[in-house]
């Protein structure tokens, strides 16, 4: 499963330019024979929120205001014409592809990414759980379950940024059958965040790709193996690729699923859980 891993920042609320830098690197990725294309975080949307939640303020307070409602009403559905745009290039260029945008709610926006086979069709579509409430994500809906999905014959899951600071997300994904899990992502302060996929690649027999947007401390786009030790038991560097915190434009990472699978069947970790012991989870 080659899958391209797109660092790149999105422009701030412009969709149609979002759309189309989308489809720029979908075509890029199917030219590198990439099976998979992974984005950072809310690309088509944009990470960013309207200034007045800077401060941070009560819901109530902000509900009707003009600049929120916009932000609130031109978040995406699942049959939004630039939605329909990456489902046209999926299937125009036979290749995987996980977007990401704020998606319409039920009162407010959700953090989303679906996954589009290479047929066009959407096979996942994921809301993030874990949302940053300490931050300007209080004003977004969080999900309320994770999701596997199958592409390619491989059981692919999803997760979104901050999920991945709570082990339960990918131990959560792992448990549906995930080989590999996908991260849109958008944060910086990543060295130990990129310990933390690795740990999450190890400790549930997952590859993990990550993708970032690029800027000072934050960047490092990166895919990790589940693999870390050898046959003969002698320790493996499970890292794939890490990018340059500044880099912009497209880093691959191919995950060798037979060697994954076979890694899988012959050792034991996530094995042999003892769940009845675990009595505050």
């Amino acid at each position: 499963m080659r899958t391209a891993i797109i660092q790149s920042n999105a422009k701030p609320f412009d969709i149609d330019f979002n759309t189309q830098s989308a489809i720029d690197y979908i075509a890029e990725a199917k030219e590198n024979n990439a099976d998979f294309v992974l984005f950072p975080e809310c690309f088509l949307t944009s990470y960013c929120f309207p200034d007045i939640l800077e401060t941070m303020p009560d819901l109530c307070d902000v509900c009707d205001n003009a600049a929120f409602k916009k932000w609130c009403t031109s978040a995406l559905s699942a049959d939004d014409i630039h939605i329909r745009k990456i489902h046209q290039a999926a299937k125009e260029y036979c290749i995987n592809v996980e977007i990401t945008a704020f998606t319409k709610g039920h009162t407010l926006p959700r953090n989303t990414a679906f996954i589009i086979d290479r047929n066009g069709e959407i096979v996942l579509e994921y809301s993030k759980v874990h949302t940053c409430d300490f931050s300007l994500e209080k004003y977004v809906e969080c999900g309320s379950e994770f999701k596997v999905c199958i592409v390619d014959g491989i059981h692919i899951g999803t997760m979104i940024c901050y999920d991945r600071e709570y082990p339960e997300s990918a131990r959560e994904l792992m448990l549906l059958g995930a080989e590999l899990i996908m991260v849109p992502n958008s944060c910086r302060t990543m060295k130990p965040r990129l310990m933390e996929l690795s740990v999450r690649a190890m400790e549930n027999m997952c590859g993990v790709a990550m993708a970032n947007p690029p800027g000072t401390d934050k960047g490092n786009s990166c895919a990790y193996s589940p693999i870390v030790w050898s046959e003969n038991g002698g320790a493996a560097d499970n890292e794939i690729v890490v990018a340059d915190e500044l880099f912009s434009g497209i880093i691959y990472a191919d995950f060798d699923m037979d060697k994954i699978r076979d890694f899988r069947n012959r050792e034991d970790l996530g094995k042999y859980r003892k769940p009845l012991a675990y009595k505050n989870l």
